[in-house]
């Protein structure tokens, strides 16, 4: 597990600073992101479970997603047409400014079987499945690494966080470095997936 966990992180790492960073500006994006709130919330954090929660996320992590919605190397539907006209400027900006959020603190509701599932999930991983802990790349505290390109997951939506591995586990999206997502996520169950998901939710 902990050669899994090694090579894990030297595959990320080395993919996550492939690509030069620009330096955002909160200020600049604020006004550019007021369009998102109508999915993603005022302060960041949605309303509705389907639509991923940004604030306090890893500026690195959303200005790639921006950028790899625009140029179609990730496909989300609600998306379609809403950042096409952006710089990789205008992404580093929208992105910093919803980095600088304060994210959002979840309660879980779950059995304790669930929760506990995906706590040993999150931490320890599932060696028997070939399941790295999700701990090793994106912290314990779920707040991810910037300079690696790795997200937040803490008080993420669990039905965001589902679809989001359901999708990788099929293929349907593609843009992990090195597809260590779709990986990890094809030997999940979708037990697992929720599991692991719920316990996001109170993650911080």
């Amino acid at each position: 597990m902990r050669k899994l966990l090694a090579s894990l992180a030297i595959i990320l790492g080395a993919a996550g600073v492939a690509h030069a960073q620009t330096q955002g500006d909160p200020a600049a994006g604020k006004e550019k992101a007021q369009a998102c709130a109508a999915c993603h919330g005022q302060q960041g954090i949605s309303a509705l479970g389907t639509f991923p929660n940004l604030a306090g996320q890893q500026a690195s992590y959303l200005a790639k997603q921006i950028r790899n919605i625009r140029d179609g190397e990730r496909v989300v539907a609600q998306m379609v047409g809403q950042v096409d006209d952006y710089s990789d400027q205008d992404a580093a900006d929208v992105a910093a400014y919803f980095a600088n959020m304060e994210a959002n603190l979840g309660q879980v509701e779950a059995e304790e079987e669930v929760v506990e599932r995906g706590r040993e999930l999150y931490r320890a991983g599932d060696r028997a499945k070939g399941i790295p802990a999700c701990a090793a790349c994106h912290t314990p505290t779920g707040e991810g690494i910037g300079t690696a390109v790795y997200p937040a997951l803490s008080g993420q939506h669990p039905e965001y966080a589902v679809s989001t591995l359901t999708d990788f586990s099929k293929g349907e999206r593609h843009n992990d470095p090195s597809a260590i997502m779709r990986n990890i996520a094809s030997k999940m169950s979708e037990a697992d997936m929720e599991a692991v998901s719920t316990y996001l939710l109170g993650l911080h």
